[in-house]
């Protein structure tokens, strides 16, 4: 029998949501430990950060400053800086990863989806022909080729230097 080891989501699947500081207000509140937050990218009214639990490497989000649950509460500056920063992220991960396509877009509430249904965020996942398969679609397991903080680097790099038109 194989095992695969993912001791990294134990605190995930160990604590509940309630009684905890938003992670993306966290993220947003302290510029000074990016790598830790996993922020790629700030601009001025959203970030781009990885997803600790991603279904792909290469897996971002898109979030905004505000700590709102709705497309209908953000400000326009600010849902239009979140769409470019969107068109930025596919670029980026295009060309750090080649993927065969795209999975762009945000699940508004608990019942759609939204693992944190109170602060708004939009997913980009590359994508692949076959990369889904018996364990991701049985097995509810994900493998993931590369080390979050591989992925971080990458992206960091790719963003550096960005600028949000």
């Amino acid at each position: 029998m194989d095992y695969l080891w993912t001791p990294w989501r134990y605190q995930y699947v160990t604590t509940s949501g309630e009684n905890k500081q938003c992670i993306f207000c966290a993220a947003v509140a302290d510029a000074a430990h990016d790598r830790e937050r996993l922020v790629v990218y700030r601009a001025t009214h959203n970030l781009v950060m990885l997803n600790r639990y991603p279904y792909t490497s290469g897996h971002l989000m898109v979030v905004p400053h505000a700590h709102v649950a709705t497309l209908q509460d953000l400000t326009d500056e600010t849902l239009v800086e979140l769409i470019r920063l969107a068109r930025l992220t596919e670029k980026h991960l295009r060309a750090a990863y080649r993927p065969d396509g795209l999975n762009l877009g945000w699940n508004i509430g608990r019942s759609a989806g939204a693992g944190i249904a109170n602060h708004l965020h939009m997913h980009a996942l590359p994508r692949w022909v076959g990369d889904t398969n018996f364990m991701t679609a049985i097995g509810e397991t994900r493998v993931l080729p590369e080390a979050l903080e591989v992925t971080w680097e990458r992206m960091r790099a790719a963003f550096t230097g960005t600028v949000v038109e």
